[in-house]
């Protein structure tokens, strides 16, 4: 079983450009399947610049706002699932920051949240670019890998 909910803080809607709700669900569920993740409940919380911007300031201390932070429910690495069902943690993502970046790097803005979305649930099941340049490269390629699967 896998649980995704999808949340909304701060001044946005969905859909949002003409990207709905389903699409994160669906993502995040072909996300979760690849990485043979089960028995477990994320949230996905769709924000904007200013609250993201706050959380940013809070939790690591950059008065920026950020595309995605994620915020994992435990302390030990993924992927082992020992309870019949955890709460993995929650990913917020900026949509009005995935429509800034999707323009500058001239991709789509669903192709944008699709990283986004993969980038934060990565982090929950323990992966993490800034620990090492092995670590860094181990996610990406993890990342590409996924991207590629996933059609949506």
């Amino acid at each position: 079983m896998r649980n995704i909910e999808i949340f909304i803080e701060g001044n946005i809607k969905l859909p949002y450009k003409e990207v709905k709700e389903n699409f994160f669900k669906t993502v995040a569920e072909s996300v979760l399947i690849y990485t043979g993740t089960d028995n477990i409940s994320v949230n996905i919380i769709l924000t904007d610049n200013s609250y993201m911007k706050s959380l940013n300031s809070k939790y690591r201390g950059k008065d920026v706002p950020t595309d995605v932070i994620s915020f994992a429910y435990r302390d030990e690495p993924f992927p082992v699932i020992e309870e019949s069902s955890e709460e993995l943690g929650d990913v917020y993502i900026s949509l009005e920051k995935a429509s800034d970046q999707a323009a500058e790097y001239e991709v789509t803005l669903a192709d944008e949240l699709k990283r986004l979305i993969i980038h934060g649930l990565l982090h929950l099941l323990g992966y993490d670019h800034e620990k090492s340049r092995e670590e860094h490269d181990r996610m990406t390629s993890l990342e590409e890998k996924i991207f590629s699967s996933i059609k949506v």
